[in-house]
């Protein structure tokens, strides 16, 4: 009898260190950032926070240029962003974004080799419009950029296309077979946690207007009165876990655990990240998906729709892209108001 106990205790002490094996492995520090009793604690690991330190240093920046002499449009052919730059400022920033954007392929990842002034390749229509999507950004977004702004750095950190980006979900187009339609939950994914909610929680939320709740109104909520419905709820958890991710945090940075629909008890980082949702879901419709006639087909995703944003594009695993760091200083050409109105014309 006693071998069999004891048989069953290390059956039981194997079982659990398989299951803790999943978990964060320590140290992991904590830092109370509220009342106590409140649950207002934000829990590090070191490792994650070294690592998301490397990934988050900021480029050397570069010398600034005179603003003084020509315009780029009076030197350079078929400048249609940049052209109010002078020539030297236009200069320093074509130099800078090939270092941001394309350091291995150099001007000729974008520009004709025998004419600059060429638009015959797919990468310069988009650069273009990647130039007043920027500038949109800086101008018209700082209720979530402040003044720090960004760069094509901020997301492309010396790579063509940004680490992290999205396509629409290809189960999600499926039609429901036999057993219905999975909705892509029970598919673990990073995006979501390596949990088995929702792994596609962008085609809805910031592909999309779909409201962001948990909390009905009233006791039994139908679709037709109000969309947080279970299904619903668990797509919002989806999100919520790719927030947390995306900037190293967890929910306490944003909510009161007392009540986490409270806004009255919840801290100014929510405001922030309630315009950066907004935010993304400008520049993915208005600008992204709007250049799916533009890219190659190798560029695409599984159902014909461009790469897109989310939090982890920019913030990589920082609670601030580059932890803040004013890469936009010496880049006046970036830094200027493009209008939603006009985000909405054609590439070009």
């Amino acid at each position: 009898m006693s071998n069999r106990i004891n048989g069953l205790a290390i059956v039981a002490a194997v079982a659990g260190a398989a299951l803790l094996s999943a978990c964060e492995p320590p140290p992991v520090n904590s830092v109370q950032r509220g009342y106590r009793g409140t649950g207002m604690v934000e829990v590090y690991r070191p490792a994650a926070v070294a690592a998301a330190a490397t990934l988050n240093a900021p480029p050397a920046p570069s010398a600034a240029a005179s603003p003084d002499g020509p315009r780029a449009s009076q030197v350079f052919k078929n400048v249609k962003v940049l052209g109010d730059l002078s020539a030297g400022e236009f200069a320093q920033i074509m130099v800078d974004m090939t270092a941001w954007v394309a350091p291995q392929q150099g001007c000729t990842y974008c520009h004709a080799a025998t004419d600059f002034a060429d638009d015959s390749l797919y990468t310069k229509v988009v650069s273009r419009r990647m130039l007043q999507m920027t500038q949109h950004i800086n101008a018209d977004w700082k209720t979530h950029v402040a003044e720090t702004g960004v760069t094509c750095y901020t997301c492309h950190r010396g790579n063509n296309v940004p680490a992290n980006v999205w396509f629409r979900s290809a189960e999600a187009a499926k039609m429901p077979g036999m057993l219905g339609n999975k909705a892509g939950q029970n598919a673990p994914a990073v995006q979501v946690g390596l949990t088995s909610l929702p792994n596609d929680p962008f085609s809805s939320f910031i592909g999309a207007n779909e409201e962001i709740r948990v909390v009905a109104p009233a006791a039994l909520p139908t679709k037709g009165d109000h969309p947080s419905m279970i299904k619903q709820t668990e797509a919002t958890y989806g999100l919520m876990m790719h927030m947390s991710k995306s900037l190293g945090v967890n929910c306490t940075y944003c909510h009161n655990t007392r009540s986490f629909a409270s806004w009255d008890s919840s801290t100014p980082q929510r405001a922030t990240a309630y315009y950066g949702i907004r935010m993304t879901r400008d520049l993915n419709s208005a600008y992204l998906a709007p250049l799916a006639g533009v890219f190659p087909a190798n560029r695409l995703g599984p159902t014909g729709d461009v790469p897109k944003l989310n939090c982890a594009t920019c913030h990589q695993g920082a609670y601030k892209p580059l932890y803040g760091a004013d890469i936009l200083k010496g880049h006046p050409g970036l830094t200027g108001g493009v209008k939603v109105a006009a985000a909405a014309s054609a590439p070009g």
